[in-house]
């Protein structure tokens, strides 16, 4: 076997999928499918392990471990949201320790992984790291051109320079090395350098590559395992624990000529934005100075480490997402830097020109924020929070509606102390319910309420660009499942983003402390798309908490309101909207649809809220256009199955366990127009949740033969239901209630 990959899994749940599939699509010519092994270690993750336990059932390439001694996640201590994963101030950083999602550290991880490889090559990955196609053929290649031609010439030294032609140590390259085949002496292993350079690179939150670390990281080389057991080679606990094995394996491998590169691109790193050790400023970097002790310890004071030192501890001091201001002076004497500080600051200003002008701009931007919001706004600034107000809002204040509806309800019965104050456009005032209390958008009790509410719950987003105050406390329920992207994502389709503010959305994700989630999927998605440091709160959709509780009488109700007669099916068509083209345009013919289907169907019509309160359904037969009705849950109620194509309501009507059926007469457009999260219409297990139908008379075959409720349909919903309904069973209100209001 080529190559063992171990990949440390820390809460990395938004980024560990894509790099599994990094690897797991890798594929070297002549080798059959012992390539690789992929060893996915479980460093205290309760969200990535069964990720990578999905990966280890369906290929038995990849095995998981359980976490190391000491990595449980219930032994995890800090002050920050995520245990000892303190919050990032949101800025990008390089070098060794900014792979690391935890303040500890994933030595550990990393050392058991590689005690358990067959591989004959070491490769250490991040869940941020991709291994790029075609990276694992050409390192193969490389390999095979060393042991072919049996020369060392091209050896890279530790200071940077490469060799030609000889050791650089002196020694020729037709000669043997120090350790002869290897330091094991284990034959054709030997005759492969000790550590084969990769070409690698970062890519930012924002999408921007960047050139590769200051330090090398163990992600961007590969190391003969024999070569690495010999010598001894292991991951340090604590920060910065790249820096003495990386930075050892490279020093020896130049000293021996056994140090070789790769001029291609192998492996990127994609930056978090937040969330991580190395995002967060702070002393603990000061931990990097006692690395390089480390390592010219074990090194025997080798002259070759102090400028490698000196190189990282700058770019450490440099970068403001580690160094606090205040910190710098102390760092650069603790470090033993070379000169005095005011000096290195002298220096340093001609090269920070752009960094400041990148902070005036921010400075400005929050600038003229402020001063939108308002005078009466930052006078209210002033007052106390009230522990007993939370303003609640959705849709972008269209009414009292979806998750946060549902949390209003809950807080009424079990958190009766607790004031609701619905935020609504005055366009839209006349949805809310007699009872409601509720203020208008932009007005002065508005802004009002939102300086002095200590709790704020929204599915979408507070218009005005309020600035959240400490003390206050923000819940983002989001309004579905996703499977169109969202968020971040949608920076691949900017024929489609044009006006969208990408640094808005950040901004409005960074006033998040919780996010509210229905199942695994949407947890990763929300966790990658937008990037901060909020709680996730697995614990079901509230709104989603009447198809577990309705009565069959309630449900009866429902449908006579709605003019559905006894017996009728009653079948909900709700299409989701396009990106692509303005307005409502049913992709049914409805007077043909319902004519064919005879009267015992009834269907009821919902354009998505884009489109206002009416579909515009005239003379369309047995159509009902409902897209007035104020509760969308009630619809689903009293259907008897739901024809949907991309709208997110399929992943809410799956908890009611009746047929859904996928009309998608235009599945291809969609997904090149704004892009899926998975293959809706593939037939498989967990993604296609019943029948499909591409065509009209593709859809009413499907409901006439009785397709859309047989066993194999019953099968696939099932299957569905599993995968985007494991939270919701009736009580997720009362859970966020509990949760975030504190009521036990």
């Amino acid at each position: 076997m080529l190559l063992s990959v171990v990949v440390a899994v820390h809460r990395s749940q938004g980024y560990l999928r894509a790099a599994l599939d990094s690897v797991c699509g890798q594929t070297v010519a002549d080798a059959g499918a012992c390539a690789w092994e992929l060893i996915v270690v479980d460093d205290g993750s309760a969200d990535g392990a069964a990720i990578a336990a999905d990966y280890a059932r369906r290929d038995p390439r990849v095995r998981v471990l359980a976490p190391p001694d000491g990595n449980r996640e219930d032994g995890h201590q800090g002050d920050g949201p995520h245990g000892d994963e303190p919050r990032g101030d949101g800025r990008p950083v390089s070098g060794a320790g900014a792979r690391s999602a935890s303040a500890t550290g994933t030595g550990a991880a990393r050392n058991a992984g590689a005690a358990v490889a067959r591989g004959r090559y070491l490769l250490f990955l991040d869940p941020e790291d991709l291994l790029l196609p075609g990276a694992l053929g050409a390192m193969a290649e490389r390999l095979d051109a060393r042991r072919a031609d049996g020369q060392r010439a091209g050896g890279q030294r530790a200071d940077g320079q490469w060799a030609d032609g000889q050791w650089a140590d002196g020694q020729r390259a037709d000669g043997d090395g120090p350790d002869g085949d290897g330091p094991d002496g284990d034959g054709p292993d030997g005759d492969g350098p000790d550590v084969l350079c990769l070409g690698h690179d970062r890519v930012d939150w924002w999408g921007e590559v960047r050139p590769p670390d200051e330090a090398p990281a163990p992600g961007a080389q590969l190391f003969r395992r024999a070569f690495w057991t010999a010598h001894r080679l292991h991951f340090p606990d604590g920060p910065y624990e790249d820096v003495v094995p990386v930075h050892r394996a490279r020093l020896l491998a130049a000293g021996s000529g056994t140090l070789d590169r790769l001029d291609r691109l192998c492996v990127r790193h994609r930056l978090r934005r937040a969330g991580t050790f190395a995002t967060t400023p702070g002393r603990a970097h000061f931990a990097v100075i006692d690395a390089y002790a480390r390592l010219l310890a074990e090194t025997g004071d080798d002259p070759r480490v102090h400028p490698l030192r000196t190189t990282h501890l700058l770019a450490v001091l440099a970068d403001p997402g580690r160094i606090r201001p205040g910190d710098r002076a102390a760092f650069f004497r603790a470090a033993g830097l070379p000169g005095g500080y005011p000096a290195h600051r002298a220096r340093q200003a001609a090269r920070t020109g752009r960094a400041r002008t990148r902070e005036a701009s921010v400075r400005s931007r929050k600038a003229l924020r402020t001063r939108v919001m308002g005078a009466a706004y930052r006078a209210d600034l002033h007052r106390p929070l009230d522990p007993d107000l939370a303003v609640y809002g959705a849709y972008w204040n269209r009414g009292v509606a979806c998750n946060p509806a549902a949390i209003h309800a809950g807080a009424r019965e079990l958190a009766p102390h607790i004031r609701g104050l619905w935020v609504v456009s005055s366009r839209y005032r006349d949805r809310v319910p007699p009872g409601i209390e509720y203020v208008i958008e932009g007005s002065r009790a508005y802004w009002r309420a939102m300086a002095t509410a200590t709790y704020l719950i929204n599915n979408s987003s507070f218009p005005g660009g309020f600035t959240k105050r400490p003390g206050q406390r923000y819940l983002q329920t989001h309004h579905g499942t996703p499977l169109k992207t969202m968020g971040l994502d949608q920076r691949s389709y900017p024929a489609l983003t044009n006006g969208i503010s990408f640094e808005r959305i950040l901004a409005h994700a960074d006033q998040w402390d919780f996010s509210l989630s229905a199942n695994p999927h949407t947890t990763e998605i929300w966790d990658r798309v937008y990037p901060s440091s909020y709680e996730h709160l697995n614990l079901g959709h509230p709104r989603n908490d009447v198809f577990f509780t309705a009565t069959r009488d309630r449900i009866a109700t429902l449908r006579a309101d709605l003019g559905i007669a006894p017996g009728q099916t009653a079948l909900l068509y709700a299409p989701t909207h396009r990106d692509y083209r303005k307005g409502f345009v049913p992709r049914l013919d409805l007077d043909r649809f319902t004519r064919e289907l005879g009267p015992q169907y009834v269907v009821l019509v919902r354009a998505h809220y884009f489109y206002g309160r009416s579909a515009g359904l005239e003379g369309s037969g047995r159509a009902i256009d409902v897209t007035g009705h104020p509760s969308v849950e009630e619809l689903c109620l009293a259907a008897d199955a739901l024809i949907t194509d991309y709208s997110s309501l399929m992943f809410d009507y799956a908890c009611l366990d009746r047929p859904l059926i996928c009309y998608a007469p235009d599945w291809e457009a969609y997904r090149a127009s704004r892009g899926t999260y998975f293959d809706l219409l593939s037939g498989l297990p967990g993604d296609t949740p019943g029948a499909v139908a591409a065509t009209q008379d593709e859809l009413l075959e499907v409901v006439r033969s009785g397709e859309w409720c047989s066993p194999r349909t019953d099968a696939l919903r099932t299957a569905f239901r599993e995968r985007f309904c494991p939270y919701d069973d009736g009580h997720a209100a009362e859970r966020v209630v509990r949760r975030f209001f504190g009521t036990g």
